[in-house]
């Protein structure tokens, strides 16, 4: 319980800021809450008017626009009529830990993919999509056998997707080329809000284990396996969130540096959120936590 404020004779009670009850915040409470607040913004903007207004909102707009130029997702090319040009918008959500502190302030430019049209813009759009309950398998199966689960993220995965189409789209609201503002982009990768998007991006990952090595789980499409004379690992794939286990810190270790030297990637460490889950591993058992309630696998 927080110590009560001790009011003075000589000092009135009008003159105190705040509730006297919830007793004095301490310096480690302040600069614990200042750790997250001082580098991200609070509030999410609802037009592109009002994030460039935000330095942060615009930081993390560069930052999207920085992760197409490492991609090489587009090139300038000239309009013209006969050209189906897709509109796009900018999309911002603030990122929340398993506490629901914002830790980052994220700028999502997505393409206008209801102006697409079919045999023209895309053809197949068909992605396998991973279910919770696969999750949850491989996290039962890593707690009876005793692995350490480990999670890595990719960034702005669909721009890794190579597209086959000729697919155009308006220069981003805010940031149109000075010599070439009439110009539009043809892309080369896709682009978030493509129909496509999400098959593309999964051809390029489930070819690149494959060819490293991977099989793919037939009841599970989204599940990759590889072993290595007794020793094996364990990939499940949620869209960009990407969770592995194995016998071997080697294998581990092997996926990691596979990953990050194809993909632009984050190591996260231990799982310990994953798809609305908080996970807590201990030596011999896994624990998952949901909402108010937790349970163990």
């Amino acid at each position: 319980m927080p110590k009560q404020w001790r009011i003075p004779r000589d000092l009135s009670v009008e003159n105190i800021i705040g509730q006297i009850k919830e007793g004095v915040s301490t310096r480690s409470y302040v600069s614990n809450f200042c750790r997250h607040t001082n580098f991200v913004s609070q509030v999410e903007p609802k037009s592109i008017e009002e994030a460039l207004k935000d330095e942060k909102c615009v930081d993390a707009m560069h930052e999207e626009l920085n992760q197409f130029t490492r991609n090489d997702v587009w090139f300038l090319v000239p309009k013209s009529y006969e050209m189906n040009i897709i509109g796009s918008k900018w999309v911002f959500r603030n990122k929340l830990d398993e506490a629901g502190v914002i830790t980052r302030n994220k700028a999502r430019l997505v393409a206008k993919g209801y102006n697409q049209e079919e045999g023209i813009d895309y053809g197949e759009t068909f992605s396998p999509v991973a279910r919770l309950e696969a999750a949850r398998l491989l996290l039962a199966f890593a707690c009876m056998s005793g692995f350490k689960l480990f999670q890595m993220d990719v960034k702005s995965a669909f721009l890794n997707g190579i597209i086959n189409e000729e697919v155009y789209v308006e220069q981003p609201l805010g940031f149109e080329d000075h010599q070439h503002p009439k110009h539009v982009y043809k892309l080369k990768k896709a682009l978030y809000g493509l129909k496509q998007a999400p098959r593309q991006w999964y051809e390029r990952l489930s070819n690149f284990l494959l060819s490293n090595g991977y099989e793919r789980v037939m009841i599970n499409k989204k599940k990759f396996i590889k072993k290595a004379n007794s020793e094996i690992i364990l990939v499940q794939i949620y869209v960009d969130d990407i969770i592995f286990c194995a016998t071997k810190d080697s294998l581990c270790e092997e996926f990691v540096a596979a990953m990050q030297g194809e993909f632009v990637m984050s190591m996260m460490g231990e799982l310990s959120f994953f798809l609305g889950l908080q996970v807590k591993q201990s030596k011999d058992e896994i624990f998952l936590c949901q909402s108010k309630y937790c349970k163990e696998i």
